[in-house]
C-alpha cells in the first residue's frame, strides 16, 4: 500500500493507486448497527414508511434486514433487495434518531456491497447505467452536446406536446422518465473563467465546486452562486480539472468509478488548497458526496480526502458564517422553501438558506408543511423507482400549493428538476428556483 502524504495544510495522493477492497456486508462497522435501539422514532420521518405503513420499509426495518443478512440469519433474496432499493437514501431518519444513529454509513455501503455480489447481474451494468448515467450525465462535454437538440425542441414547443399527447410514454420508460424531467434550458452561458474578484473588500477566498449535471443544466445558477460570493466579498477560483462528485456512481455501487471521480477533484482543487477559506458547494447532493469523501473508500487515502472535505461548505451554510451582506433590491412575492434531503439531512443545513432569503426586501417566506419530507427525486431515484418517485412528488405539489407561493425555491439540482416535472405535469402556476438564483437577482435590482 503507498503512503499517503498529509500535512496541516494540504494533501497529497498516492502516486501509484492501491487496490481498493471491494464493500461487503462484512467490512461495514458492526457498531453503526448497534446504534439502533429500535425505537421507532425514524418511522414519521420515513418518506416510504409514511406512503406504504410497512415496517421493512421504515429505517428500523431496514436495519434490521441489513443486520439479519450481516449475521447470516437471513438470505439475500429479491424480497430483502427490494425493501433496501426503495430506500430514497434521504437520510431523514438521522434527524428523527435520538441515538444519533449513522444510517447513511449503513445503507450506502451496504448497498454497494449488494452490487459487489450480483456482480456482471447488477444493476449498474445494464446499458441505462453504463450509457447514460456514468457515461453521459458525468461528462460536460458530452451532455452540452446532447442538449442542443433539446433546446431546438423546446423553441418549437415540442417537449410540450410530448407531455400534452402523452407520446413521451412510447419511449422507453427511463428515457421517457428523463425526457419529462428536463426543465426550460436557459441559453448557454460563457463559462465562468478562472476567477473572479471580491466586490469591495476581500472577506475570504473560495473556490467553487461546479459540477457536472449542474454546470450544464443549471449553469446559471452556478453563475449566480459565484455573483453573490464577489457580492459578499470573495474571491472566486474555479479550479480548473473538476468534474462529477462521484454520487451517482457510488451510489450506483460502482465505487472504483466513484474513487477516481474524489481524486480527480482533489487534483483540481490541490494547487489552490493551502489559501482557500472554503470549498463552495451550491447543489445538497453533491455537497453531501464531497463531505463524505473521508470515509467512503478505505485504500489509505482517506486522511488525504478527509482533509480536503474538512474544507466543504455548502454556500448557504458558508454565507451565514461569514456575515451575510443583504441585498437592496425589491421582490415582492411570496415564496417557500423545501428542504433539500442531502442538505437538511446529511448536512443539518436548515436555518442557513432560510436566513439568508428572509433578508431578501419584499420577499414574504412561508413554511412548506411537510418540508423535510422528500419530493421523490433522490439522486437517479426517480429514474430507477418512479412509482414511489411520483407518489412523493405528487404529495409535494399539493403542500407546495397550500401555500399559495408564487416562488418556490430549493437547493439541489434533483429537486429542482423533480418538483418542475410535477408542477408542468400539473399545470401549477408557481416559479422554482435556486436561492442563490433569487438573492442574485435581488442584488442586481430584477424580477424573476
Amino acid at each position: 500500500m503507498t503512503d499517503v502524504a498529509v500535512t496541516e495544510n494540504t494533501y497529497e495522493l498516492p502516486v501509484v493507486k492501491s487496490e481498493l477492497p471491494a464493500t461487503s456486508y462484512e467490512s461495514i462497522d458492526y457498531d453503526h448497527f448497534l446504534d439502533c435501539v429500535h425505537c421507532g422514532l425514524c418511522t414519521a420521518a420515513c418518506p416510504t414508511y409514511a406512503e406504504l405503513g410497512n415496517e421493512n420499509d421504515s429505517p428500523r426495518g431496514r436495519i434490521y434486514l441489513m443486520r439479519a443478512v450481516r449475521d447470516g440469519r437471513a438470505e439475500m433474496d429479491d424480497t430483502v433487495r427490494g425493501h433496501l432499493e426503495l430506500c430514497l437514501d434521504c437520510r431523514a431518519c438521522e434527524t428523527a434518531c435520538p441515538s444519533g444513529v449513522q444510517y447513511g454509513r449503513i445503507i450506502e455501503p451496504f448497498r454497494v456491497a449488494m452490487e459487489n455480489e450480483l456482480g456482471e447481474e447488477s444493476k449498474s451494468s445494464d446499458w441505462f447505467h453504463r450509457f447514460i448515467l456514468f457515461g453521459l450525465f458525468p461528462n460536460r462535454d458530452k451532455l452540452r452536446k446532447w442538449l442542443r437538440p433539446a433546446r431546438i425542441a423546446q423553441r418549437l414547443k415540442l417537449d410540450k406536446l410530448l407531455i400534452a399527447t402523452g407520446l413521451w410514454k412510447l419511449l422507453p420508460k427511463r428515457l421517457g422518465r428523463m425526457v419529462t424531467l428536463l426543465p426550460q434550458l436557459k441559453s448557454e452561458e460563457k463559462p465562468i473563467g478562472n476567477f473572479l474578484q471580491a466586490e469591495g473588500k476581500r472577506r475570504a477566498r473560495v473556490a467553487l465546486f461546479t459540477g457536472c449535471v449542474q454546470d450544464v443544466i443549471f449553469q446559471h445558477t452556478n453563475h449566480a452562486t459565484a455573483r453573490v460570493l464577489q457580492k459578499n466579498g470573495c474571491d472566486v477560483i474555479i479550479p480548473q480539472g473538476q468534474g462529477c462528485c462521484g454520487a451517482i456512481h457510488y451510489h450506483s455501487g460502482a465505487e472504483e468509478e466513484a474513487r477516481d471521480l474524489a481524486d480527480q477533484n482533489l487534483e483540481a482543487f490541490k494547487e489552490s488548497f493551502d489559501d482557500l477559506d472554503a470549498v463552495i458547494i451550491n447543489a445538497a447532493g453533491c455537497g453531501a458526496m464531497l463531505k463524505d469523501y473521508g470515509h467512503h473508500w478505505l485504500d489509505g487515502s482517506e486522511e488525504a480526502r478527509e482533509l480536503f472535505a474538512s474544507k466543504v461548505k455548502d454556500v448557504h451554510e458558508f454565507l451565514d458564517e461569514l456575515g451575510f451582506i443583504p441585498p437592496s433590491g425589491r421582490i415582492e412575492a411570496t415564496a417557500t422553501y423545501h428542504d433539500a434531503c442531502h442538505l437538511a439531512h446529511a448536512q443539518q443545513i436548515q436555518a442557513q438558506p432560510r436566513n439568508l432569503l428572509r433578508q431578501i426586501p419584499g420577499l414574504d417566506l412561508v413554511e412548506l408543511p411537510e418540508s423535510e419530507l422528500c419530493c421523490g427525486a433522490a439522486g437517479t431515484y426517480n429514474l430507477t423507482q418512479p412509482e414511489m418517485a411520483d407518489r412523493l412528488a405528487d404529495r409535494k405539489i399539493k403542500n407546495i400549493e397550500s401555500t399559495k407561493a408564487q416562488l418556490v425555491l430549493t437547493a439541489n439540482t434533483g429537486c429542482l428538476m423533480q418538483i418542475d416535472r410535477e408542477r408542468r405535469m400539473n399545470g401549477s402556476p408557481f416559479t422554482i428556483m435556486h436561492p442563490m438564483d433569487l438573492l442574485d437577482l435581488s442584488y442586481r435590482g430584477e424580477q424573476p
